[in-house]
């Protein structure tokens, strides 16, 4: 990135989000909070009132978080992912993939748990755990340009047209 567009985005403040307390036990379990200092995704914990079991390859479960978001500034959105030790060690998984939480929702945020374990003992999600991370980044749309059919594509880097492992390993 050259050092301009470093600097401009250095320089231009955080969005203030809107944070709604939907579920009033969240103070109470400690949120909102990052995990650390250095951590990036602000964990977001299972608004259950009992323990819930996911079974291995079941289809996911929508687990409330217990808030909604006004992020408000269409430059900015946040990503829900998974915590990356329950994800690794247990199975437990986003059933979306990650979730995005555009701008302009202001709705409760809904964590689509799944077990991606093929076979096995059940995921057990206790009230209150942290299963979830919510990062925030910036949004850029770029500005298209329409190139006609059967027109060449600008050489920007050598790369050709092979595709998935066209590169090598």
């Amino acid at each position: 990135m050259r050092e301009d567009a470093t600097n401009r985005l250095s320089a231009q403040a955080p969005p203030k989000v809107g944070l709604r307390l939907l579920d009033a036990r969240l103070p109470g379990w400690g949120f909102p909070r990052w995990g650390s200092p250095g951590s990036a995704g602000l964990d977001l914990h299972a608004c259950l009132d009992a323990p819930l079991l996911l079974e291995p390859q079941a289809p996911p479960a929508l687990i409330p978080a217990g808030v909604s978001l006004r992020i408000g500034d269409p430059d900015w959105c946040g990503l829900v992912y998974p915590r990356s030790g329950r994800g690794h060690r247990d199975g437990l998984v986003l059933g979306n993939g990650t979730g995005v939480i555009d701008a302009d929702y202001e709705g409760p945020l809904l964590i689509s748990a799944w077990n991606r374990n093929p076979a096995g003992a059940p995921i057990r999600i206790e009230p209150g755990e942290r299963i979830a991370q919510i990062v925030f980044t910036r949004v850029v749309r770029p500005e298209f340009e329409w190139i006609e059919e059967g027109a060449e594509l600008e050489d920007r880097g050598g790369r050709r047209p092979g595709g998935f492992g066209s590169t090598g390993r």
